[in-house]
């Protein structure tokens, strides 16, 4: 089974999972949405199941996905280091740029 980063690796899937943060939402809504065949959504979804990314509630004939929030917050969590990082570096610009002169001006 493919890791969390390679299932998104793949813009379309991220595409999905961007549609599906605000909730459920049919397959037929997906196809419309990303201009896609249905068959290719379908494979892109298919994967995202296998990686407990989504999930799929049937409702008769009709297919509803829901995004499953656990393995991105692994994802956030893998992140978190990097984030703190950035988080540091961009605090020493903004100390930086606080001690420059407001007006390029007043150097000259």
């Amino acid at each position: 089974m493919a890791s969390t980063f390679e299932v998104l690796a793949e813009p379309r899937r991220r595409e999905i999972l961007d549609l599906l943060r605000d909730g459920e939402r049919l397959v037929g809504d997906l196809v419309e949405r990303l201009a896609l065949a249905q068959p290719t959504v379908s494979k892109h979804l298919k994967v995202l199941r296998g990686a407990g990314l989504v999930e799929v509630r049937q409702d008769a004939q009709r297919r509803w996905y829901r995004l499953c929030p656990e393995p991105l917050a692994e994802v956030d969590a893998w992140l978190a280091p990097y984030r703190r990082m950035w988080t540091h570096s961009l605090d020493a610009l903004e100390r930086h740029l606080d001690t420059m002169p407001d007006d390029i001006e007043e150097t000259r």
